[in-house]
């Protein structure tokens, strides 16, 4: 049997430098030796799609979806990777936590670099905690009659996050931090909630997207900013919240 064609990925923005895709959940955006099962990659769809090579300039986890955007020339990626490094690309997403949390928050809290391998770790690479920063404002909440753990109805919140800093993890770790993790986490949330999302609502996947990005473009200074719509099934989830558009 012949492996089924992957499908084509939703391209976003596209222009002679610059080609931005809405990546799905579950797919990485290139190899990863945590994930040596993995066939297909971010990286390779969109170089397939466009018919030319592709280079990354951030990275987005693999459970998350949103805006993950590629320089199409070596020159162009450069720039692009400076402007993610100094913070002049503004990243914003969305996201269902646990709880209700507050009407908006500055979260500064610095994080330990996160090691992948352990050839990382071999070679002594340090674990230094790092300045980390997450702005966040809530957008809705919602209670649902579902006992969790001791409390007899769940709580919930949708936010909207805007990284300050750009660290492995960081508002999946800042929001458990803050004792809000975001629903669908299997390494920094609540099993019993992602559990409950799971049987509840058939969610199996992170609730964490990045909706819109916005930054100047190298070459011709223009305001460029680039939204990403989210899947069905974040949809779905939205609607509890009674927001179908946000």
């Amino acid at each position: 049997m012949e492996n089924a064609e992957p499908e084509l990925l939703e391209i976003l923005y596209q222009d002679e430098y610059i080609v931005a895709i809405n990546k799905p959940s579950g797919l990485l955006v290139h190899k990863s030796p945590i994930d040596k099962h993995e066939t297909q990659f971010a990286l390779q769809l969109v170089r397939d799609q466009i018919g030319q090579y592709v280079h990354p300039v951030h990275r987005l986890d693999k459970p998350t979806s949103g805006v993950l955007l590629f320089a199409l020339n070596t020159e162009i990626t450069q720039i692009m990777s400076e402007l993610f490094r100094s913070h002049e690309v503004h990243k914003e997403y969305i996201a269902v936590v646990r709880g209700y949390t507050k009407e908006e928050e500055l979260i500064d809290y610095p994080l330990k670099q996160m090691l992948d391998t352990k050839e990382q770790k071999k070679e002594g690479i340090t674990k230094e905690a790092q300045k980390a920063q997450t702005y966040y404002e809530r957008l809705a909440t919602v209670e649902l009659p579902y006992a969790v753990s001791r409390y007899p109805v769940a709580r919930y919140s949708l936010v909207k996050l805007l990284p300050k800093t750009g660290r492995k993890h960081q508002l999946r770790r800042h929001m458990k931090h803050i004792f809000h993790p975001i629903v669908g986490d299997t390494k920094h949330g609540r099993g019993e909630h992602n559990k409950l999302f799971r049987k509840k609502f058939d969610c199996h996947r992170l609730l964490l997207h990045s909706n819109r990005v916005s930054f100047v473009h190298p070459v011709s200074n223009e305001k460029i900013i680039i939204e990403a719509g989210v899947d069905e099934m974040f949809k779905k989830i939205l609607k509890i919240f009674h927001k179908e558009h946000l």
